[in-house]
């Protein structure tokens, strides 16, 4: 007697049917099922501050992605035996992480698990193929799970203060009248917190998040190119926080406290992933310059 998982494997491929999506909407059904009241709090509670913000944006990058995938993901999956023995462990682990994060008013285990669900789902209906076509996605919606506040706070603070210091001594080079106190900076008659919105470890993750998509998506020859760019990223990441602090200072200092914190402190989040953006592209495009230099060298000394 057919399994579960067989019966519905040969569901999505009847003959004449030629949306293979078929087979699929039980499980999307259930899948509402379960994450549509986590999304609903969600967007209600952390998504609907400045921390979380990019919580939402990163979930549908990933379902992007996912979608983006999908034809790929088909065809290696092509005939494939699916992985039972790895798929129902995982489901069941992801299935009670839900649980207890659902109940326990965990959302670390609540939003997480359905990282372990995709991935199971994908192991029984289209085998081990299907999850190493669909890795980076999975991969990419960690950055949506919210993190322990504990976990949060004890990081957050020595980012804060590291990019008050960069910030601080920059702007004091360049003969602003300017000062600070811990996390506090004093510019003429101001005073600005640098708030964990500003130089957070969410922040830090939002831009991380930015460099890997970008790096997904250009998808270099070169390995050392790649492994490279991951690396830079985190102090790029530092950079557009210093950047984004700067601004703000800059703002408050020219145009008052209003200013600062009125719609420009909005604006200085644009400033920050602009900056982030372009400080990722110009350290790929010196990266790529260092390869062909290195590829020219290569060659001359082959041909020597």
């Amino acid at each position: 007697m057919n399994s579960p998982v067989t019966f519905i494997r040969q569901m999505g491929q009847p003959k004449g049917w030629t949306n293979p999506l078929f087979a699929w909407l039980p499980i999307i059904a259930g899948l509402l099922v379960l994450y549509l009241p986590t999304l609903v709090d969600l967007f209600r509670g952390v998504w609907g501050t400045d921390q979380q913000a990019h919580g939402p944006i990163v979930l549908g990058i990933a379902c992007w992605l996912m979608y983006r995938k999908w034809p790929e993901m088909w065809q290696v999956s092509e005939g494939q035996s699916i992985s039972a023995a790895a798929g129902w462990p995982v489901f069941i682990f992801g299935l009670v992480l839900y649980i207890v994060g659902r109940s326990q008013d965990i959302l670390v285990f609540e939003v997480g698990s359905v990282i372990w669900l995709l991935a199971s789902i994908l192991l029984l209906m289209r085998g081990g193929a299907a999850l190493k076509a669909q890795w980076f996605p999975l991969f990419f919606m960690l950055f949506m799970v919210p993190l322990p506040g504990a976990v949060v706070d004890v990081l957050t603070m020595p980012m804060k203060m590291a990019v008050s210091y960069v910030a601080e001594n920059i702007l004091f080079w360049a003969n602003y009248p300017i000062a600070r106190t811990g996390v506090i900076l004093q510019i003429g008659q101001y005073k600005l917190l640098v708030a964990d919105a500003c130089a957070g470890l969410h922040t830090l993750f939002t831009l991380e998040a930015l460099g890997l998509l970008y790096l997904n998506i250009i998808r270099h020859d070169s390995l050392f190119r790649n492994i490279a760019l991951a690396i830079l990223i985190v102090p790029i990441s530092f950079t557009a926080n210093v950047i984004r602090v700067m601004v703000l200072t800059l703002i408050t200092y020219h145009f008052g406290d209003e200013a600062g914190q009125g719609f420009l402190h909005g604006f200085a989040g644009m400033v920050l992933f602009l900056s982030a953006l372009l400080l990722i592209i110009g350290v790929d495009s010196l990266l790529q310059l260092g390869v062909k230099l290195r590829s020219a060298r290569g060659g001359a000394l082959r041909g020597a």
